[in-house]
């Protein structure tokens, strides 16, 4: 038995057409089983399958503790077509950040190769130069008490790239219990890393698909701090 209703998802829908679904990721939960199996994301996808003979398929991930967007395919064509979208530079996402500490630039554009190391625990993606290539532009929406609310656009897809890369300029999301120099209160707290949006141009004869996912309640008593309703 999972800890959520097997119809969770349903209510957590935020698209759906005949090729797609974007859902409203929740935190805590892997999207798939890691290699030691485990409850994931998929296990409640047959409950989004409406009327076609199987579940939808994920089109891409977001790591565990991120919230917010997440687009499943419908069938294999499907999933073959936002496959090409999401291995090129064509669906646009959109981040919300909370970060302790603010950028030297209030925007900008990062460019640092990533590459995935073993340690201790297992293993973390760090800044190297013969990593993959990943480029993230962001803009901090507004300071407050020692936070900034970044919002950040990946360019590239790569593991951990907006937490790595955010970091990397002197502003590790809160909750992040890997990336970036937290005090154990700062660590204890949801990560709070946000898919804001997603424009998915799945059809070439229709505008693009637009998804906004609200932030989570923990996020959303955070950007009151910034004066903030969102």
């Amino acid at each position: 038995m999972g800890r959520f209703p097997p119809d969770f998802l349903e209510s957590r829908l935020l698209y759906r057409d005949g090729l797609m679904l974007v859902i409203d990721k929740p935190a805590g939960l892997p999207v798939h089983a890691g290699p030691s199996g485990g409850e994931s994301l998929e296990d409640y996808f047959d409950a989004l399958r409406f009327g076609l003979p199987r579940p939808p398929a994920l089109a891409h991930r977001l790591d565990r503790d991120t919230t917010g967007c997440l687009v499943l395919g419908r069938h294999p064509k499907a999933l073959r077509k936002l496959g090409k979208l999401f291995s090129g530079s064509d669906v646009e996402k959109t981040y919300w950040a909370i970060t302790r500490g603010a950028p030297e630039k209030l925007s900008g554009t990062i460019e640092a190769p990533l590459k995935k190391v073993p340690d201790g625990k297992g293993w973390r993606m760090i800044i190297a130069d013969d990593g993959q290539s990943a480029v993230t532009t962001y803009r901090t929406l507004k300071t407050s008490a020692g936070l900034s609310f970044i919002e950040a656009k990946p360019k590239t897809g790569r593991t951990h790239q907006i937490r790595v890369h955010l970091a990397s300029i002197g502003a590790p999301i809160i909750g992040d219990p890997v990336y970036g120099e937290l005090s154990p209160e700062d660590r204890k707290q949801p990560m709070m890393l946000h898919a804001r949006r997603i424009v998915v141009p799945i059809s070439k004869n229709k505008p693009p698909v637009a998804v906004e996912a609200p932030p989570p309640p923990t996020m959303a008593v955070l950007l009151k701090t910034f004066g903030l309703e969102p």
